[in-house]
């Protein structure tokens, strides 16, 4: 009876995934990003050693010295920065490049850094966006998203709701996927140490344990939340990182080949490795898209939901975040990843029909044997579990906004409900078909991606408008500062940082 369930939700979901990841939405996405450069006489390269300078660098510098701003319930730059990464720094970064590479072959990763590149451009209108257009409750929650800049910005806000409904099904998704990987990778971890495991009631287990301890983060919030992602995102970053780059530089001679099968094969009509199952040249493109946004969000609308909690007045600082946002975990991660795997395997012998979390797995071994068996078992489940306590804030955010009318309480009834289910869902993705999983979250990121992009595309003035306020102000130039969309929350944030500037003065 089950798996009937599962087929015809596979059948379903193929139907509609067909249509969300056609070429439309491939075009409307990079159509995005390069009106988005225009319109920001590209932002994402002219102000690149900026967004460096004025996020990660001084923020690293000055950790543990600077507290976020109790008056405002935010959390600090980092933190938001942690959390926003921590829900794109997941099981895409590994394993979904490896899938990408398996079923649209080394040409793949050339689109997705094409996705990537313009993506950095469309995560800092994301950002700009939602901070201009969040709000701040009567407790002094702040609130943002991309379904505030619909409802606020675009005025559609029935298009506002249908973003916030694609969004909670996202995070659902989202979760089945990272928690099936985590299973799924420690199952496997397990059965190599021991022959007699049961591989079934490992995954249950890890998927019950995964539950509970997302229960316990997301109930305290956005700030245990970002606390949490921020001790953890550099941690596993770093190790990976290193690990990465040790296996790179012990196959280096191979490392020309594999830079020059992503070239080659990105515009092969035989773009896969495996003969028979090579796929055409739209199949590279939309593998490499589809896996490249799953991976860095840019244009989902998701992220910018962490980043609207920021203690931060100024929309196009925290704008400047997105940029590197996405170029770490495109450019450093996924790239490290696929360098890793193209160097560790022959090309020639990758097929489709290999699984993606296995061939992973085997990659790390193969490089440092038990070590990194050991390794990836951590680094994956790490990856994992913080994107899905940054999702589980995400879908809280999307379901308080369309129950945002209801008083006396009720919109927390609402959101509590979404927890239990979330956390419930968490524990029973764990046993279910991986490809299943990854297909119907592919659907659900499609859906939340398109209001927002028709959004992004029709404010992409306002973002400009914004953008050149924030350069002229800090060129000198005396012009009332564009911090929010509230004329009453604009004088406020105006006067914080007229009161932080005396202070540092």
């Amino acid at each position: 009876m089950w798996e009937k369930v599962l087929s015809a939700i596979e059948n379903v979901n193929n139907a509609v995934n067909g249509v969300v990841w056609g070429w439309p939405v491939i075009i409307l996405i990079l159509g995005t990003g390069i009106y988005l450069t225009v319109r920001t006489r590209g932002l994402q390269i002219t102000h690149f050693k900026e967004s460096l300078n004025t996020t990660i660098i001084p923020t690293l510098k000055g950790l543990g010295k600077r507290k976020a701003d109790d008056r405002l319930r935010s959390v600090s730059q980092f933190e938001a920065f942690s959390t926003a990464i921590s829900g794109t720094v997941g099981t895409g970064n590994i394993i979904g490049v490896v899938s990408a590479i398996l079923t649209g072959g080394p040409g793949a990763v050339f689109w997705m850094w094409v996705s990537a590149f313009f993506g950095m451009v469309t995560n800092y209108a994301e950002n700009v966006l939602g901070l201009y257009y969040r709000k701040k409750d009567k407790n002094g929650n702040l609130s943002g998203g991309a379904f505030y800049y619909i409802a606020n910005g675009l005025r559609w806000k029935w298009l506002g709701y249908l973003a916030a409904v694609f969004c909670v099904f996202a995070a659902i998704g989202m979760s089945g996927v990272q928690t099936n990987k985590i299973s799924g990778t420690l199952a496997e971890a397990w059965s190599r140490v021991s022959a007699a495991a049961d591989v079934e009631t490992v995954r249950l287990i890890v998927g019950a344990v995964v539950a509970v301890i997302t229960a316990v983060v997301i109930i305290g919030g956005i700030k245990r939340i970002g606390k949490v992602a921020s001790m953890l995102v550099p941690l596993m970053s770093l190790l990976f990182i290193v690990m990465a780059l040790i296996a790179i530089f012990m196959h280096i001679s191979r490392l020309p080949s594999a830079f020059g099968l992503i070239f080659t094969k990105a515009f092969s009509f035989r773009a896969a490795g495996g003969g028979i199952l090579g796929y055409s040249f739209a199949q590279v493109i939309k593998k490499g898209m589809a896996r490249g946004v799953f991976s860095n969000e840019a244009g989902l609308g998701s992220s910018v939901i962490a980043h609207s909690a920021s203690e931060t007045r100024e929309p196009v600082k925290q704008g400047l975040w997105g940029v590197f946002e996405v170029f770490f975990d495109s450019f450093v991660i996924c790239t490290l990843t696929a360098l890793m795997f193209l160097t560790t395997y022959d090309a020639a012998n990758l097929t489709a029909d290999k699984e993606d979390s296995v061939m992973s797995m085997t990659m790390f071994s193969n490089n440092f044997g038990a070590f990194g068996t050991a390794a990836f078992s951590v680094i994956l489940p790490l990856f994992a579990f913080t994107t899905v306590i940054a999702w589980s804030y995400y879908g809280e955010k999307a379901v308080e906004f369309c129950f945002g009318w209801l008083k006396n309480g009720r919109s927390k009834i609402a959101v509590t409900v979404f927890k239990v289910v979330y956390v419930v869902l968490i524990a029973a993705s764990a046993t279910i078909h991986s490809d299943l999983i990854w297909a119907i979250d592919d659907t659900f990121n499609g859906l939340m991606a398109v209001p927002n992009l028709i959004c992004l595309l029709a404010l992409a003035g306002l973002v400009s408008k914004i953008t050149k306020n924030y350069f002229d102000r800090k060129k000198g130039k005396d012009v009332e500062p564009m911090l929010s969309a509230y004329p009453e929350l604009n004088a406020e944030f105006a006067a914080d940082i007229r009161t932080n500037n005396a202070e540092m003065q």
